[in-house]
């Protein structure tokens, strides 16, 4: 088995912590945050310091080979670049601090990414609940959030409510975004920016509200982008519905 660290020069102090992340996440150590086909948790290295690592699975088959040699970056990677990316056009995402892989016989196995632990209080999941009418101020920021997303040519394609982070300060609303090994990069026009809202939780008045404000952000006609949203909302709300009958989750007709 073979080991291989990339770490941010500005965190060279932790390279001993590093080195022992991979023992750290399969042993008892650390705050469960996801346990399921990837594995993440939390750790405390010092005093107030918490640290989030991601082990990804271990690819299979066709993916181990196309890892292995670098004919695509392995998911661990992406994560660990695409923040600097996705800084440079004012997008927050938590800071990287380290890539590991892990090799047998030259074929990759498990990857982990390492980040800072934001303590961002929300996730758009409360999207779901908003009232509308009262909520237009936090409407209309992530929409600008989003629009400054996609005209920087970069669209995050599960962008998703647990995927997107936010906070108040000063009373501003500020976002972020985690998960971020599944980016795309390139011209996001009216019709590809309307569809990376399909997977958000929330009502119809919600998604009308966002399109509007989305539109004005990008210039766009607003009729269009209510029409296109809620479109590509039914399409994917629809879709997850038939798999899990059990779960009506929205009002999808147009």
């Amino acid at each position: 088995m073979s080991f291989s660290l990339t770490l941010q020069p500005s965190f060279e102090q932790l390279r001993p912590v590093m080195q022992h992340v991979p023992a750290m996440m399969a042993g008892d150590e650390g705050v469960v945050l996801l346990d399921g086909r990837n594995l993440i948790k939390k750790f405390e290295i010092e005093p107030g310091f918490w640290i989030n690592v991601k082990r990804y699975h271990k690819p299979r088959f066709f993916n181990k080979l196309v890892y292995s040699l670098r004919l695509r970056k392995p998911k661990g990677l992406r994560a660990y670049i695409y923040p600097d990316k996705l800084a440079k056009i004012g997008i927050y995402s938590p800071e990287s601090i380290a890539y590991i892989e892990e090799r047998s016989h030259g074929l990759i196995g498990y990857t982990y990414f390492v980040s800072m632990q934001i303590d961002y209080e929300h996730q758009c999941y409360e999207f779901a609940d908003l009232d509308v009418e009262k909520s237009g101020e936090l409407i209309r920021a992530f929409a600008a959030f989003a629009a400054k997303l996609h005209k920087g040519k970069m669209m995050h394609r599960d962008f998703s409510p647990g995927n997107i982070l936010w906070t108040q300060r000063d009373g501003k609303y500020i976002f972020a975004l985690i998960d971020t090994n599944q980016m795309r990069f390139g011209r996001v026009g009216m019709r590809l920016g309307c569809a990376n809202f399909a997977r958000l939780y929330g009502h119809k008045p919600f998604f009308r509200a966002l399109a509007t404000a989305y539109a004005d952000e990008r210039h766009f006609p607003a009729d269009e982008c209510i029409r296109l949203m809620l479109r590509y909302r039914q399409r994917f709300w629809k879709r997850y519905m038939r798999r899990k009958p059990e779960k009506v989750v929205w009002d999808v007709d147009l």
